[in-house]
């Protein structure tokens, strides 16, 4: 959802709840079986660039996965090119870093 609120090109039609817990689905799917596939063949350059790549990986994973929500699951999740994608990711990958350090210092306070 923070994608969607800041990168102008992602758009969510009727629904959002709906259309953005079915994208998140599909991006996790994605993420376990394109990304490393893509981070295999790419990993020359992945190393030249030293590792900056791997947010061109995130942003095709993105896209790819907003392409299938949208035109095989019929979920209106929309991103309208690859710097959208790209922003998107980076967004995505914002949130999902400052969440991992809210919910770890929950748990390691629950273990002690």
């Amino acid at each position: 959802m923070a994608a969607v609120w800041v990168v102008p090109g992602i758009t969510v039609g009727r629904n959002a709840f709906w259309a953005v817990a079915v994208t998140a689905v599909v991006v996790a799917l994605v993420n376990v079986v394109v990304r490393p596939i893509l981070q295999v063949l790419g990993c020359g350059i992945i190393v030249l660039t030293l590792g900056l790549f791997l947010l061109v990986i995130n942003g095709l994973a993105l896209w790819l996965a907003a392409y299938v929500s949208e035109h095989w699951l019929h979920v209106s999740f929309h991103v309208s090119g690859f710097w959208a994608a790209f922003f998107g990711a980076l967004i995505v990958s914002v949130v999902s870093w400052l969440l991992s350090l809210v919910f770890r210092d929950q748990l390691e306070k629950r273990r002690s």
